[in-house]
């Protein structure tokens, strides 16, 4: 059985064990989309270091249609935000690429998400910060993160725990519902999550913590997903002269 309140104690406690050695009196910088994962790993942060000591960092690619919910959380937790439009910044890459070099789809979706991560590394160095990664386990288990975007940050709270467990913390910590249970969107498509993934978190999440899961074809693709995207979460492969 989870305890939601015993483990989101003892992340508190980690964070500010992490501050302590590796940053003391430094700010938790981090991306906020008004998703459950931002929400919660801001919670957690102002929990663990006081509301003065975190800062949230929007950033819309042009319009987002849901930004209201990243209004929503900074407002609810009272903390210091920056709203930073990064459209400019993709559309001048994607501009100034080579006429003879075409950028692939998968190259497209991936560069807002690296702008945003370079632009929270921006404002946490010149506000002596330190950057929060928001992943969680269910989505690094399918390898739904961006390499060097959003799947970056120099500390992780959540990363060993489903959707399922970071939205008990969202609820323990006492977060509008709205942010809790907000459907999972990138904010730079129309399209959720679960309708590129092809399955539900639910049944991912259990499939996790148990093992079980009643659809074989949705098995064979998430154990797909979960072999060909191990290298995101490990350390780039280095040459060792003396082999």
């Amino acid at each position: 059985m989870f305890d939601a309140l015993k483990v989101k104690d003892a992340c508190v406690l980690w964070i500010r064990d992490f501050f302590e050695k590796n940053g003391k009196g430094c700010n938790a910088v981090l991306g906020i989309s008004g998703g459950k994962d931002s929400s919660v790993a801001a919670a957690l942060c102002v929990e663990a270091l006081g509301r003065d000591r975190v800062i949230g960092v929007l950033m819309p690619c042009g319009h987002q249609h849901d930004i209201d919910a990243a209004y929503k959380l900074v407002n609810h937790l009272g903390i210091r935000h920056f709203v930073i439009n990064i459209k400019d910044a993709v559309d001048g890459i994607k501009n100034n690429m080579p006429e003879d070099l075409t950028l692939s789809a998968q190259s497209i979706t991936n560069l807002p998400p690296r702008i945003r991560m370079s632009t929270v590394y921006a404002v946490s160095q010149s506000l002596n910060g330190r950057v929060v990664n928001t992943c969680n386990l269910s989505e690094d288990w399918v390898g739904y993160s961006t390499r060097y975007g959003d799947a970056a940050g120099d500390f992780s709270p959540m990363s060993l725990l489903t959707v399922q467990e970071v939205k008990e913390i969202g609820r323990v910590l006492g977060l509008p519902d709205e942010l809790v249970e907000k459907v999972p969107i990138d904010g730079l498509q129309s399209k959720t999550d679960e309708d590129n993934l092809g399955f539900t978190y639910a049944v991912l999440d259990r499939y996790i913590r148990t093992g079980e899961i009643d659809d074989e074809k949705t098995k064979e693709r998430i154990d797909y997903l979960h072999r060909i995207n191990q290298f995101k979460l490990q350390l780039m492969p280095v040459f060792d002269p003396q082999i």
